[in-house]
């Protein structure tokens, strides 16, 4: 999660001079080496040393060229599947609660990724532009590198096999992988400009909810005061944010994500359980894995919980 972020250095590959229309990146992402990926979107294309589906990459040319962030903006930003929409709810529940309450927030009918704008899909695919007094939040599964420079200025084939999706993981063939990358991306920027970022970890945020969240409200600019921790707000948008009580909506269990895009709201909800990889890696996976990630992130002092 950040907050306007400080400058990076400009790409170091075929993308330094960057187009400015759609026909004109449309021509540079055919050039892009390409690889087979996990879902019937196409192929992977390698933009800027990540994997990322050619609708994406588009979407994130737009955004560098045209996408202007305020200093109040606040960019949730995450690698794919790692608890997005579980933080979405919540930094929207969070941002929203002078507004709503559980019986009248947009969550109830409309999906955590609908009530949060995707920087590369919402703002640049589609045309969409912030309105004054909008939502200051906005989403990205773009990598640090890849995000816009005034941010840092200011249907389906059948999924292929487990084996196969770990082996093109572990390649860093996934969407906006490598995964390490990604994570050391923002790791790094974090150590660099921590009241600028915040860095947070899935198992951390579900072994103290409260805790983090209280933080988060804190470094958005939204803390709770005393009277709010007194009469039970921090727990009440936890609890209404919760797996259990979001996967039960019916907008989560029947809706869809967009009609132009065929992602059924419930497929954003598996199980939210830490640990459930047991139930699914063999004991040479688990070690595979162990053992890149540990040559990819040991050195930067970054690990993860062994759950």
């Amino acid at each position: 999660m950040e907050s306007q972020l400080p400058a990076t250095s400009k790409p170091s590959n075929e993308e330094e001079t960057s187009p400015k229309t759609p026909e004109t990146y449309r021509k540079i992402i055919s050039t892009l080496p390409r690889e087979d990926g996990w879902k019937a979107h196409g192929d992977l294309c390698l933009y800027q040393n990540f994997w990322c589906y050619s609708y994406f990459i588009e979407g994130a040319m737009l955004a560098q060229d045209h996408y202007n962030a305020q200093p109040t903006d606040i960019f949730l930003c995450s690698f794919p599947k790692s608890g997005t929409t579980w933080l979405k709810a919540l930094t929207f529940s969070v941002v929203t609660r002078t507004h709503f309450d559980n019986s009248t927030t947009p969550l109830l009918f409309k999906g955590p990724h609908n009530c949060l704008p995707l920087l590369e899909i919402d703002f640049c695919r589609k045309g969409m532009k912030p309105e004054p007094g909008s939502l200051p939040l906005v989403a990205s599964h773009l990598p640090y590198a890849s995000l816009p420079k005034s941010i840092n200025d200011s249907g389906f084939q059948e999924p292929m096999s487990l084996e196969e999706a770990f082996e093109l993981f572990c390649k860093g063939v996934s969407d906006f992988g490598p995964y390490w990358d990604h994570v050391l991306g923002f790791w790094k920027a974090s150590l660099e400009r921590p009241e600028k970022i915040l860095f947070l970890k899935y198992e951390d945020m579900m072994r103290e909810t409260l805790l983090y969240v209280k933080r988060m409200a804190e470094f958005m600019g939204y803390p709770f005061s005393l009277e709010e921790e007194n009469k039970g707000k921090i727990r009440s948008i936890v609890e209404f944010c919760s797996f259990e009580n979001l996967s039960n909506l019916e907008i989560n269990k029947t809706g869809k994500y967009a009609p132009d895009i065929p992602v059924e709201n419930k497929s954003f909800f598996r199980k939210g359980k830490v640990g459930d990889w047991k139930n699914y890696f063999t004991r040479e996976m688990a070690e595979h894995l162990d053992e890149i990630t540990k040559q990819k992130l040991g050195r930067f002092d970054l690990s993860f919980d062994d759950v």
